[in-house]
Order: structure tokens, then sequence, then C-alpha cells
């Protein structure tokens, strides 16, 4: 089997305390701060797009079987890890959308944040439908 290694291209800045369990619940407010070396790559993220935000669950344990099956807080019944949202996976990589608040220099400010301060983001794509 392959394995790949990953550079963050940046990280998360927020000072929220309280983080919903998923982006798609949240107004949560902060920043993705890009490295400079990769700055020139955001020019055309825009106020009001949408953006992918592909991230490290860096906070999560390292995976261990019995977490294959699990149950959501928010359901009565248990899925596979596959199946769910959880930052409990084999490979501990997040999704999120945000909206674009603004984007200035190496900064790009966003809404509906689900991730801790200090998260690394990997990736960014734009959310096409």
């Amino acid at each position: 089997m392959e394995e790949y290694k990953f550079k963050p291209i940046g990280y998360v800045r927020t000072e929220a305390k309280d983080l919903p369990r998923h982006w798609s619940v949240s107004d949560v407010e902060g920043e993705i701060v890009i490295k400079p070396e990769y700055k020139l790559g955001i020019r055309d993220i825009k106020t009001g797009d949408k953006i992918v935000v592909l991230f490290v669950f860096h906070k999560s344990p390292p995976f261990t079987s019995d977490k294959l099956i699990q149950k959501p807080p928010h359901l009565n019944e248990t899925k596979g890890v596959f199946s769910t949202c959880s930052p409990h996976r084999p490979n501990p990589i997040g999704l999120s959308v945000l909206e674009v608040l603004d984007v200035i220099d190496n900064v790009i400010k966003v809404k509906r944040l689900d991730m801790y301060d200090g998260t690394p983001v990997l990736d960014i794509k734009p959310f096409c439908f």
C-alpha cells in the first residue's frame, strides 16, 4: 500500500470556543490564513464565494478498529465510520463548505467554521454543484 504525505497550505484562525459538529449548522466566523508561498493561488477567491476546505482533524486521537462503527450524537443508531462526519477516521481528513466574507492579502475571512483555531488546511477548492 502506498502512503502519502501532505503539507498544509495554511491554518485556521478563530476565537470561537464552542464549535458546531458540522459546517452546515454553523454561523461561526474566522479566517483561513494561507502561507505566503501559496498566496497567489487565492487571487480569484472573492467575497460571496463558497469554498470547499480540506483540513486535518489534528486533535483526534489515533484511529483504532473499534471506531469502524460509531454512534453519532445526533442519531439513535450506530453507523459505519464512512457514513458519518466523525473526526475519528482512518485518515483524519475533514471537509467543510465555507462562505467567503472577504479576502485580504493572504487571509480568507469565512463563515460556517467547524474547525478549531490552528487547524491545518490541506487544500481549498471551489464549491461547484
